[in-house]
């Protein structure tokens, strides 16, 4: 993996392996991607902490690693998961954290 882009991060997009939903994005450095591998559950780096966290701890709505893949640069990862607990990914206790619609204007037909 590139860390060498963001500060030692690399967004990881979670993805729920059975309906293909995007759920959250997260980072994570290279202890977090090790955490990931070694645990197999989505461990991320928290930017406001700065400080590990595995997603679902005090929840108990963890993603459990399915498949990890790396984009053609090595600095995103995405990961597919099987969500454990209530199946909630978002703190506002949404499904996913990707929930809100924002407005996009049209341009005028030509």
């Amino acid at each position: 993996m590139d860390f060498s882009k963001l500060n030692g991060l690399v967004p990881a997009v979670v993805q729920d392996d059975n309906t293909g939903d995007v759920l959250m994005v997260g980072f994570m450095n290279d202890a977090a991607f090790a955490h990931t591998l070694e645990s197999g559950y989505v461990t991320f780096f928290s930017r406001s902490r700065q400080t590990l966290w595995i997603k679902g701890v005090s929840s108990g709505n963890r993603f459990a690693v399915v498949s990890l893949m790396t984009d053609c640069d090595e600095d995103t990862v995405l990961v597919r998961v099987r969500c454990e607990g209530a199946g909630v990914a978002c703190h506002t206790g949404a499904r996913s954290c990707f929930f809100r619609t924002a407005t996009v204007a049209q341009k005028a037909a030509r």
